[in-house]
C-alpha cells in the first residue's frame, strides 16, 4: 500500500496570494473566447482558464503542473483499485450550502455524460466508482489498477448537485447553474464582449488580489496589444510573438513567459480507404487513400523544415519537437528528436511508396485560435508542394473549424494538445489510441489512427503502478507511435503574457491565465 500525505499549510500559503482586502479590478485581454461556461463541455484551454474562476478541482495543480491540495486534502491508496480522499472541511458553494461528498459523486457521474459535447473529460472520469463514506469522505475505486488516478481527479471541476442536476449546458453559460466553490462568481457573460467576475470574499483559499476581474475577448493581436499600451486593459494573454521585441523596450509593460506543455501537430486520415480531401491529380478521388501509407507520412513529416518554421514564422518563440511532451516531462524519451528536415529524400520516400508524381490534398487549419496557425499551415503547404504533393489550404474560424473537426470532416489538419495530467499518458491516450466510445480512448484522435501494438503498450502502461516501468512503457509507446508516423509533430509553444508597469504574473506551461496569480510587484 502506498500512501500520499500533503503538506497544506505550506501550499494554503503558496496559493494565496493575498488577505488584505482587495479594492481593484483586473482587465485582461483574451486571444480567445470561451466557447462555454460550462466546464465538462469542452476540453480546451480557453474554457477551462474560465471554469477555474468559478470552480474549484479535487486536486489542484501549480504553475508547473505539479499536483497540490485542492478540495481534497489528503489522500491514500487502500490497494492497488482503492483510493480514499478526505474532503476540505467548511467549503460553501457561491449560494451558501456545503460542500460535501455528493458533489463529487454527481460530478463524477456528469462528466462523460455532457450532451452535444465535441470533446470533454469523460476519459478521465469514466471506470471510476465513487462511494461516500461520510460528508468529507469518499472511495474510489477501479476495475484495474490506477496510476494516474490523482492526475485524472485533477483535470476536471467539481459542480455542485443542487445546482447542476437537471441543468443543462446552456444553464451554465447563462448562469444559473454556474455556481461553483471557486474564487470568483459569475456576473455576467456578454458573448463577443466581456465576461465578468466579482470576488467570493468567503473564499476558503483566503481573498483574492482583485475584487472584480473583467475578461475581455481581443482576437486581434494589433487591438490586443493596443488595448494595452492604451490602458483598457491590464493583462493580455498570447502576445504574438513578433512584438516580444518591442514589448521588452517598453519600460511601460512586464512580460511573463513560460515553455508550454501544448505540442502543435498535424493530424492526417489514416483510417478511411477514400479521404474527402485526398484527389488524384487530375482532381478525381484517390484510391486507395496515399495517408494510409506510413512511407507517405513519413515524407510529409520529412518534406517540413521545422528549424526554419521556429526561427522564422515563430520567432523564436518555439521548440521544435519529434514527440509528444516537452523536456522534464514524465514519459519524455531523450533519444527522440525533431525530424530532420529533408526534400530530396521525401521525394524518394514518395516514389518507393507509388506516388512518384504526387497527389493533391487540402490542410485545413483554424485561424487565430493559436500562435501563427494559419502561417505555419500555409508555409507548409509550400513545403509539401515542393516534393510533389500539391497542396491547397483552407482557413476557418475556430468556432466552425473545431466544431467540422469533432464530426472528422477533414484529411490533413492542424490541431494542438497539451498534457492536462503533467505526463504522457494523457496526449499519448487522448490523441493516439484507437477511438473507444465506451473507454474515452482517442477522444481526440481526429485522424483515427490505430495500431494494435501501441494499443497494447499503452494499456498496460495506464495500469502499471511502479513508476519507472510505467516511464518507460510510456516511452515504447511513444516510440512506435512516432515511428508510424501517427502524427506529425511540429513543435511546443512558449507562452508570453503581458503586464501593465507594476504588475507580474506567474506564468504556467497549462497557458491558463489565472487572476489569483497576478500581483503587484514590489
Amino acid at each position: 500500500m502506498r500512501t500520499f500525505r500533503t503538506a497544506l499549510l505550506g501550499f494554503a500559503a503558496a496559493v494565496c496570494l493575498g488577505t488584505t482586502a482587495a479594492t481593484e479590478t483586473l482587465r485582461i485581454g483574451l486571444a480567445v473566447e470561451p466557447s462555454s461556461l460550462d466546464p465538462h463541455f469542452h476540453n480546451i484551454q480557453p474554457n477551462l482558464q474560465i471554469a477555474r474562476q468559478v470552480f474549484d478541482f479535487l486536486i489542484t495543480r501549480d504553475h508547473r503542473q505539479q499536483l497540490g491540495p485542492g478540495l481534497a486534502v489528503a489522500w491514500k491508496a487502500i490497494d492497488d483499485k482503492t483510493w480514499e480522499f478526505k474532503l476540505r472541511e467548511g467549503v460553501k458553494w457561491h449560494d451558501g450550502s456545503p460542500f460535501t461528498a455528493d458533489d463529487i459523486i454527481f460530478t463524477v457521474g456528469r462528466v462523460p455524460n455532457v450532451p452535444g459535447s465535441p470533446g470533454g473529460y469523460g476519459s478521465y472520469a469514466l471506470g471510476k466508482r465513487v462511494t461516500k463514506v461520510d460528508d468529507l469522505t469518499i472511495r474510489v475505486t477501479t476495475d484495474k489498477p490506477n496510476p494516474l488516478m490523482l492526475n485524472d481527479l485533477a483535470t476536471f471541476a467539481i459542480v455542485s448537485r443542487k445546482h447542476g442536476e437537471n441543468a443543462t449546458t446552456e444553464n451554465y453559460n447563462t448562469g444559473p447553474a454556474a455556481i461553483g466553490t471557486g474564487p470568483y462568481k459569475l456576473v455576467e457573460w456578454v458573448r463577443g464582449d466581456r465576461i465578468v467576475f466579482e470576488e467570493n470574499k468567503e473564499y476558503w483559499g483566503g481573498r483574492t488580489p482583485w475584487d472584480r476581474v473583467v475578461f475581455r475577448p481581443i482576437a486581434s493581436n494589433a487591438s490586443r496589444i493596443a488595448a494595452l499600451l492604451g490602458g483598457q486593459v491590464d493583462l493580455i494573454d498570447n502576445v504574438p510573438l513578433v512584438d516580444i521585441a518591442q514589448l521588452k523596450r517598453n519600460s511601460n509593460v512586464a512580460l511573463s513567459q513560460s515553455p508550454s506543455n501544448r505540442l502543435i501537430y498535424f493530424a492526417l486520415d489514416s483510417s478511411r480507404h477514400i479521404s474527402p480531401f485526398v484527389k488524384a491529380n487530375d482532381g478525381t478521388a484517390l484510391w486507395p487513400n496515399p495517408l494510409r501509407d506510413a512511407r507517405v507520412r513519413k515524407a510529409i513529416s520529412m518534406a517540413i523544415n521545422r528549424p526554419a518554421i521556429v526561427e522564422r514564422i515563430m520567432d523564436g518563440g518555439a521548440v521544435a519537437s519529434g514527440q509528444i511532451v516537452p523536456e522534464g516531462f514524465f514519459g519524455h524519451d531523450p533519444s527522440l528528436k525533431a525530424e530532420k528536415f529533408d526534400a530530396s529524400g521525401a521525394k524518394k520516400i514518395l516514389t518507393e511508396a507509388g506516388y512518384p508524381y504526387g497527389f493533391r490534398v487540402t490542410i485545413h487549419s483554424p485561424r487565430d485560435r493559436y500562435p501563427n496557425d494559419a502561417s505555419i499551415t500555409e508555409s507548409i503547404a509550400q513545403m509539401l508542394t515542393q516534393i510533389g504533393i500539391k497542396t491547397e489550404v483552407a482557413i476557418l474560424p475556430a468556432s466552425v473549424y473545431f466544431t467540422r473537426a469533432s464530426r472528422l470532416e477533414f484529411s490533413f489538419a492542424f490541431y494542438a494538445f497539451g498534457s492536462d495530467t503533467g505526463e504522457a499518458s494523457s496526449p499519448l491516450n487522448g490523441v493516439l489510441s484507437t477511438y473507444n466510445a465506451q473507454t474515452g480512448a482517442g477522444a481526440f484522435n481526429r485522424g483515427r489512427y490505430s495500431n494494435a501494438n501501441f494499443d497494447a503498450v499503452m494499456q498496460e502502461a495506464l495500469i502499471t503502478m511502479e513508476d519507472g516501468k510505467r516511464e518507460q512503457l510510456l516511452r515504447e509507446a511513444t516510440a512506435i507511435a512516432i515511428g508510424d508516423y501517427a502524427a506529425i509533430p511540429l513543435h511546443f509553444q512558449i507562452n508570453t503574457w503581458a503586464l501593465r508597469k507594476g504588475l507580474r504574473y506567474e506564468a504556467r506551461t497549462d497557458e491558463n491565465t489565472l487572476p489569483r496569480s497576478v500581483s503587484k510587484a514590489p
